[in-house]
């Protein structure tokens, strides 16, 4: 038999999402632009990640 090991990355997910919050709050973004943060901060913090890789 094979073992099944099972990973949670939940830790990971609430710190992104604390991480979201606290740039929505500490910017006073308002509610549309928060909403475009969602989708524009992975991007800057991939990008930035990315160049420390290289």
């Amino acid at each position: 038999m094979d073992k099944i090991k099972v990973e949670q990355h939940g830790f990971t997910a609430f710190s992104w999402f604390a991480g979201w919050l606290f740039t929505l709050g500490f910017l006073q973004l308002t509610f549309w632009k928060g909403l475009l943060a969602i989708v524009l901060w992975p991007y800057y913090i991939g990008m930035t990640v990315a160049s420390f890789v290289r």
